[in-house]
């Protein structure tokens, strides 16, 4: 753990100095070095993250991925596994050092409770899928519990429609699920308890791409996958 923390400390300064470089010349090598910077955060953090591929076919050459959202970790954990742009809260953008490097990234960010908010970040989504980029997000909207919201949100599903893109859900189980939920309490103490855990099994289960061309409406989309992560809630969780 302590080689885990000077690596990453060591990247972290690296990343936030190159954060400053003009954003033509930074392009695609940071994005991908922020990929390798999620994975020191998984190592510094001690978490034995698997990824379970429960899809029968390929992934799609483009995709919106969404998961569930119970713990911070994912944050790190998706980009550590998965060449994605991520949507995340726009106060993230302010974490010191932190929100520089994901903004240089190439990380959307949205403040949830504006409209204004989600409609541009929307069409950010847009034009990264055009551009042939991949999107994660959490239609949950946020941290809310352990389980499963009663709703997803229809954004997702929304764009997926728009574009064509499909979309390529992602069941997150933790098997310490206290220990990495993130509730009430500071993100600082959220990163102790997952590095003070005594099970760090974090399993990330990839299923088929599920296509907008089944669908008429973005509500009956979303019910659709929604009763798909019951599923899997009830087979992972209960």
């Amino acid at each position: 753990m302590l080689i885990g923390w000077t690596e990453l400390i060591l990247f972290t300064a690296v990343l936030y100095v190159l954060s400053f470089l003009p954003t033509p010349w930074r392009r695609n090598w940071y994005r991908q070095w922020f990929h390798l910077w999620s994975r020191t955060w998984v190592h510094a953090l001690g978490v034995d993250l698997r990824v379970h591929h429960k899809h029968r076919e390929g992934l799609p050459e483009r995709f919106i991925m969404i998961a569930n959202h119970p713990s911070s970790f994912e944050d790190v954990g998706i980009p550590a596994l998965f060449d994605v742009d991520s949507l995340a809260k726009i106060e993230v953008r302010d974490w010191w050092v932190v929100g520089r490097i994901s903004a240089a990234a190439g990380t959307v960010f949205v403040k949830r409770e504006s409209r204004h908010s989600r409609s541009a970040a929307a069409d950010i989504i847009r034009q990264r899928l055009e551009q042939g980029r991949n999107i994660a997000l959490y239609p949950e909207g946020g941290i809310k519990g352990p389980r499963l919201q009663p709703l997803f949100r229809h954004g997702a599903f929304a764009i997926a429609l728009e574009t064509g893109v499909p979309i390529v859900p992602v069941y997150l189980h933790y098997e310490a699920l206290h220990d990495f939920h993130w509730g009430r309490h500071s993100l600082l103490r959220n990163i102790r308890n997952i590095m003070l855990t005594r099970n760090s099994r974090a399993n990330y289960y990839v299923f088929d791409a599920v296509y907008p061309d089944d669908f008429d409406d973005k509500a009956s989309y979303c019910d659709h996958v929604y009763g798909l992560y019951q599923q899997w809630q009830a087979r992972y969780l209960d």
